[in-house]
């Protein structure tokens, strides 16, 4: 297995840091189905507002992805009029969820936390089963509970979640598709979109993976300062395999990343993105277009 690329471990200016610029912004208010891109988004204390606060469950009451549902790629959340969601996918009419679920309390669990969540509703629960054809029920995150990120990564700093994997927010780079894709056309593979790694903050400005050596990233905005921490490296599943346009899975980019982006930070898993805490910075937003500075990791 390799290692990371030398050439990709350059970062930063001799000041110690490094100019950005936000690239765009992304939220995903169903987790593992299809996502959005904004103009602006604001911090909440679990990361963009909006960003995973609903999820399938199967009768366990265990969360369900793309992993083993490929078709929830499928699924495409908007916000609707008055701040609820309009769900729509291939062959259904449109779903409409309320702002704030009012359905059965139920004990839910993402990886190993349990967590409370509220059904949406029975249509809701009928709509997502029809179309995956499995059973399933949709759920809300009930706010105002702690979900912490792993502190072997994010230290003395409580970092809240909903029901992301397991940590707020999601940094990656156009620099780092744009390698990837040169990759891949030199294999003779068809280059692919960001929406394969779902993030939720693209920089530019950096090199190939140049967020792997960033520390923090600081922006100036409007409302006031916003200090983003990078904690750790996001190891990759298969679900960049799967195509988010038509729910096809295949072997690329997988096979490629394999190739150069082996991480010894994550006991060699591939990598591509670094996962994110907040510092400073809720109920402060951030603009796609927005200058930053990332200060570097020694």
């Amino acid at each position: 297995m390799h290692s990371l690329d030398p050439e990709m471990a350059q970062h930063g200016d001799d000041d110690g840091s490094s100019p950005v610029t936000i690239a765009s912004l992304h939220v995903y208010p169903i987790k593992s189905c299809a996502g959005l891109s904004l103009a602006q988004t604001e911090l909440a204390a679990t990361g963009f507002a909006h960003d995973r606060q609903w999820m399938l469950i199967d009768d366990q009451h265990e969360f369900l992805s793309q992993r083993e549902h490929a078709r929830m790629a499928l699924i495409r959340p908007a916000l609707g009029d008055g701040g609820g969601w309009t769900v729509t996918a291939p062959g259904c009419a449109p779903l409409v969820l309320p702002v704030v679920a009012a359905g059965e309390a139920l004990r839910v669990r993402v990886w190993d936390d349990a967590v409370d969540a509220r059904a949406a509703s029975v249509a809701a629960d009928r709509w997502c089963s029809d179309f995956l054809g499995v059973p399933v029920r949709l759920v809300q995150f009930v706010p105002g509970q702690r979900r912490l990120s792993s502190a072997r990564w994010t230290g003395a700093l409580e970092a809240e979640n909903s029901f992301s994997d397991g940590y707020p927010i999601l940094v990656t780079t156009v620099a780092a598709l744009d390698e990837l894709n040169r990759r891949l056309v030199l294999g003779h593979h068809a280059p692919v979109t960001m929406a394969r790694f779902r993030p939720n903050l693209v920089l530019d400005g950096l090199g190939p993976h140049g967020e792997d050596g960033l520390d923090e990233l600081q922006f100036d905005t409007p409302d006031g300062p916003v200090t983003l921490r990078l904690v750790k490296p996001c190891p990759r599943c298969p679900i960049p395999n799967i195509d988010p346009d038509t729910a096809v899975a295949g072997h690329e980019p997988g096979d490629t990343l394999s190739r150069y982006r082996a991480d010894a930070r994550v006991d060699g898993a591939i990598t591509f993105g670094m996962n994110a805490v907040i510092v400073e910075g809720v109920g402060r937003r951030l603009v796609a277009g927005q200058g930053g500075r990332g200060t570097v990791r020694f």
